[in-house]
């Protein structure tokens, strides 16, 4: 009997293409470069499953292609707004992602834009880098105290509750957050959290952290409004999903002192990240890193084989979206 054909849309970690070699017909993007429009649209005429990140605009315009044979797309990463599942649904695609391997990290990256941005670690690596350091001095280069604070979380699933355990249990930091769909009681009272509205979480809180997934419903929440109701000395961190933010409405409040600073992971129109952003010093800009870690990214090929698996084997999948 042969293998089903999976399609890889960029390359993964070692192990994990030496695993799909093993199980599946497998044709990588020996390139690394993204798949055009066209390139998808053949890749699903032309496979059994398409292995999609985030980095790849699954639409309605490739998924309505003619000629569809794939049937699930086996999504690299916890998150799918890059895929219109409306489209996949009426093409009968069954969808998977990779949820709670990738917590931890990126949690970590969370809580590294927030100490980073709070105590202007970023310009401090270039003020060494570029000679500029002239030695130790009471007033040089203060920042702002992380422990004892308030952290505000919009959103509190399990990567803010990772940011959470790392903020309350770490640095006694106060927990507030707002989700539509809170967790159990028990949950809430571990953290010794407190549930509040979104512009309640904003208006209180020392630092404001996204942790709400991406698409129509987010879509610039944090607009010139939202930032207008948090505290001038806030900082905003960003390790969500980057259209969630209005990046023109940032770039004003960061320029006008509306809010103090932002740690971001993520942004609108990735890999493009307006110039006026990066000429701000008070931001710390990461390239989408939130889950980069080795032990991570081989967990996340993992569980997307393990999705596949069960497809093909007719079994119950563990992460199925649609």
């Amino acid at each position: 009997m042969s293998k089903p054909k999976v399609i890889v849309t960029r390359r993964w970690p070692e192990a994990v293409e030496t695993r799909l070699k093993e199980l599946f017909d497998v044709q990588l993007n020996e390139s690394d470069i993204p798949m055009t429009t066209a390139e998808l649209q053949d890749a699903l005429r032309n496979c059994d499953a398409l292995c999609p990140t985030v980095s790849d605009s699954i639409s309605a315009e490739v998924l309505g292609t003619d000629g569809v044979q794939a049937k699930i797309l086996g999504n690299y990463g916890v998150g799918f707004n890059h895929i219109d599942l409306a489209a996949a649904k009426a093409a009968n695609l069954t969808v998977s992602n990779t949820p709670e391997v990738l917590t931890d990290c990126t949690a970590d990256t969370a809580m590294t834009l927030m100490m980073m941005v709070a105590r202007r670690a970023a310009e401090g690596d270039q003020h060494v880098r570029t000679k500029e350091w002239t030695g130790w001095r009471p007033t040089h280069m203060m920042g702002t105290k992380v422990t004892g604070k308030t952290l505000g979380l919009i959103g509190f699933g399990r990567i803010s509750q990772a940011m959470a355990k790392k903020a309350h249990f770490g640095f006694g930091m106060k927990i507030l957050f707002s989700d539509p769909y809170p967790p159990a009681k028990e949950v809430i009272n571990h953290f010794g959290a407190q549930e509040c509205t979104f512009d309640e979480v904003l208006a209180n809180s020392d630092f404001v952290a996204l942790h709400c997934p991406g698409g129509a419903s987010t879509y610039h929440l944090i607009n010139a409004e939202a930032l207008k109701k948090m505290q001038p000395h806030a900082h905003l961190i960003n390790s969500a999903r980057g259209d969630v933010i209005d990046p023109d409405a940032l770039i004003a409040a960061l320029k006008d002192g509306t809010i103090a600073g932002a740690g971001l992971d993520v942004f609108e129109g990735e890999p493009n990240v307006p110039d006026e952003l990066i000429a701000l010093k008070n931001t710390v800009l990461l390239p989408h890193l939130g889950s980069a870690t080795l032990e991570t990214r081989v967990a996340m090929g993992m569980r997307v084989i393990e999705n596949l698996v069960a497809f093909f084997d007719g079994k119950p999948l563990r992460d199925q979206v649609v």
